[in-house]
């Protein structure tokens, strides 16, 4: 193996660690219920951190998600239910703290977006292939056009 091989593979394999060494929250956020850290982790995942770009508060090192990590775990401490504590953070924060915002009139555009991409996507390939046969169909070269001329005069001998 090439030295360039051995250090691309090894950057491979730290990345691929990476999630791993996040995947649980520092000792002074871990809750002693485990019912209730499960709970909470679940909220961490589905609300987004206000400061970084698409990443969820469980993943964020950033201080605001840590306060709302602390946040969370103070509302299901005091008994809210995990519907109750996503519209506490969605009160606050708009809807845009959510990792899945509702489907309202407001977002549907987002909601939609996928599918418009992918109809949209499949039309200009259709159109494109059809142009390119047409194209083939249409203008034949020379050598197509010798052979159409040598066997019409073969039919026209027999």
């Amino acid at each position: 193996m090439t030295r360039a091989f051995r250090i691309l593979a090894l950057v491979a394999a730290l990345l691929c660690l990476a999630p791993v060494a996040q995947a649980s929250p520092p000792p002074d956020e871990r809750m002693d219920d485990a019912v209730m850290e499960t709970r909470a982790r679940d909220l961490y995942r589905e609300l987004r951190c206000v400061v970084c770009q698409s990443q969820s508060i469980d993943e964020s090192n950033a201080a605001l998600a840590a306060d709302m990590r602390i946040k969370v775990r103070e509302r299901l401490l005091a008994g809210d239910s995990n519907a109750e504590v996503r519209a506490w953070v969605r009160e606050r924060y708009g809807d845009y703290v959510l990792m899945s915002p509702p489907v309202q009139a407001n977002t549907l555009f987002l909601w939609l977006l996928p599918f418009i991409a992918l109809i949209g996507g499949g039309t200009v390939l259709v159109i494109f292939v059809r142009q390119q046969a047409r194209r083939v169909d249409i203008a034949p070269d020379a050598d197509e056009d010798a052979e159409l001329a040598r066997l019409r005069e073969q039919e026209g001998q027999s």
